[in-house]
């Protein structure tokens, strides 16, 4: 279907208004570890690669991530959130430094493990990296009456006072609770402002949310249900959504199959998957999605505007390596792109 260039517009200038929102996000922050080897030889001691450790980086990841993504796009980002007193929890606040990401509301916690998720990439010097083994070092959930968490609501707290949106980014390490959001709700500081809600085990037990942005799976899993290629369930699944968690909108992705953007009241809207369905990674990308979009909500776009350009910011980062963000910049030239062709 053919765009109107007025909306290509009014998607970029809601881009450019980026810069002007602050949004708090209360998150479990991962530590995502990427270490390449090149391939030397296969070993005498069993049928596995030698591999010749070549370089290591450690990037946020997790909440981290969205964090992350959302200062690429020139939001004022409010990290709140737990790291523990060792190294990988050292790097990834050295990241957010870097960025120049305010880390008063990230507690470092002694005998508290960072979570991290390392990745093992092998390679000859020359070709592409292929991820050959993950493995995760997690830290135990935190328990619901942990002194710390009462530092996390109190950090949220003033945060989102002075902010134009918050967002949950819930990985299941315990900072980013359903529990912890009723508490933050409890003084109003969220009161007609958007709340954005990435959760993947447990979205159904928050309440307060006005957005989610859950994958299919995730849908699946939460609902009980199997939506396989069946649109009327999907349709169905959202609407069930929309109503038990008394949404204002709802984005389900979809993969290479897009998403599907439902408002409360309003038909939904099937969104075709932007570029190439041939993706080099997909970590992380769930992220870039749930940012961009409350980045657009806090800027006033309305929910649909937002998913379209959550697809955009999602159809780029698929296309990089790693745990990877997008820029305004790449934003905005890609809006042209899809401008051209759709015109």
């Amino acid at each position: 279907m053919t765009r109107h260039p007025k909306d290509h517009a009014r998607w970029k200038k809601i881009v450019q208004s980026f810069p002007d929102v602050s949004i708090t996000v209360l998150g479990d922050l991962v530590a995502d570890e990427f270490v390449f080897g090149e391939i030397a030889r296969v070993s005498r001691e069993a049928p596995v690669l030698i591999l010749k450790h070549r370089e290591r980086t450690v990037v946020p990841g997790g909440g981290g991530n969205a964090i992350m993504n959302l200062a690429a796009l020139g939001v004022n980002v409010l990290p709140v959130g737990v790291v523990g007193d060792d190294e990988p929890g050292h790097l990834l606040l050295e990241a957010l430094h870097a960025r120049k990401i305010p880390t008063g509301g990230i507690h470092r916690l002694k005998h508290y493990t960072t979570t991290t998720k390392t990745r093992i990439l092998a390679g000859m010097s020359h070709t592409g990296r292929q991820q050959v083994i993950r493995v995760d070092r997690e830290a135990d959930p935190l328990d619901e009456n942990h002194p710390v968490l009462l530092n996390l609501v109190n950090a949220a707290r003033e945060y989102a006072t002075a902010s134009d949106a918050f967002m949950i980014s819930d990985y299941g390490y315990g900072a980013a609770t359903p529990r912890l959001l009723t508490f933050v709700r409890s003084n109003g500081c969220v009161a007609d402002k958007p709340v954005t809600l990435d959760s993947r085990y447990r979205m159904l037990e928050f309440t307060g949310a006005t957005s989610a942005t859950p994958n299919e799976p995730e849908v699946e899993e939460a609902l009980g249900m199997r939506i396989g290629h069946d649109t009327e369930k999907l349709l169905h699944a959202g609407e069930q959504l929309i109503e038990r968690m008394g949404l204002e909108s709802l984005v389900i992705t979809r993969g290479r199959d897009g998403m599907v953007a439902f408002e409360r009241d309003a038909p939904p809207e099937n969104i075709a998957i932007f570029g190439s369905d041939q993706v080099v990674d997909v970590t992380g990308a769930g992220d870039t999605v749930i940012a961009t979009f409350t980045a657009a909500i806090a800027a006033g776009a309305d929910a649909k505007t937002a998913a379209k350009l959550a697809n955009l910011a999602g159809g780029l980062v698929v296309m990089k390596r790693g745990t990877a963000t997008v820029s305004a910049q790449e934003l905005l030239g890609v809006i042209d792109q899809y401008t051209a062709a759709h015109a």
